[in-house]
C-alpha cells in the first residue's frame, strides 16, 4: 500500500518520536538500526521530513532528530504519507494501473474506493503522537 520510501519514513518518524518522549536525540546510525532500512536512503527520506518541517534536524557533534511533542500531537499521519509519496495512495489504481477511473475502472477499483477511503479516515485522525506512545509502551514494533 505505502512505498518503501513512505514505510521507512513513517517508522522513523515513530522511531524519533518516541525518543523525543524521553527527551534523546536520535543519529541516523540508531534510526537505521532500529528501522532497518539503507542509510542514504533513510537520510534522504529524513531532510525531506525535516523540510517539511515534521521532525528538527540539528547539525554538528550533538546533531540528529528529534520531534517537538506539541507538534506529535498535531502532525496526522496523513501528513508524513503525503510529504514523502504525495496523493497517489488517494489517487492510483490498486492494481497500479495508470488509467483506472470510475467511467473506465480496472476490476477491482469500486472495492478498493472503499478501503482507500477507509485508509484515508485512519491517516487523517492518526497523530504521531498516538503511534509513538503505543511504541513506547512496547504495545507496537517497528522490525521482527
Amino acid at each position: 500500500m505505502f512505498s518503501k520510501s513512505c514505510e521507512y519514513g513513517i517508522k522513523a518518524i515513530i522511531y524519533i518520536a518516541n525518543q523525543s518522549l524521553q527527551k534523546r536525540r536520535v543519529k541516523l546510525q540508531d534510526i537505521i538500526g532500529e528501522v532497518g532500512s539503507p542509510e542514504a536512503f533513510t537520510a534522504k527520506i529524513l531532510q525531506e521530513l525535516a523540510r517539511n518541517k515534521i521532525i528538527i534536524s540539528h547539525t554538528g557533534p550533538y546533531g540528529g532528530f528529534e520531534m517537538d511533542v506539541k507538534n506529535m500531537k498535531k502532525v496526522r499521519l496523513s501528513e508524513i504519507v503525503y510529504a514523502i509519496d504525495g496523493d497517489a495512495i488517494y489517487n492510483g489504481c490498486g492494481l497500479g494501473l495508470t488509467a483506472c477511473s470510475a467511467s473506465q475502472p480496472c476490476p477491482i477499483h469500486h472495492k478498493f474506493v472503499k478501503v482507500r477511503n477507509e485508509l484515508k479516515i485512519m491517516l487523517e485522525t492518526t497523530t504521531i503522537y498516538d503511534l509513538a506512545v503505543g511504541h513506547k509502551n512496547a504495545a507496537t514494533f517497528l522490525r521482527r
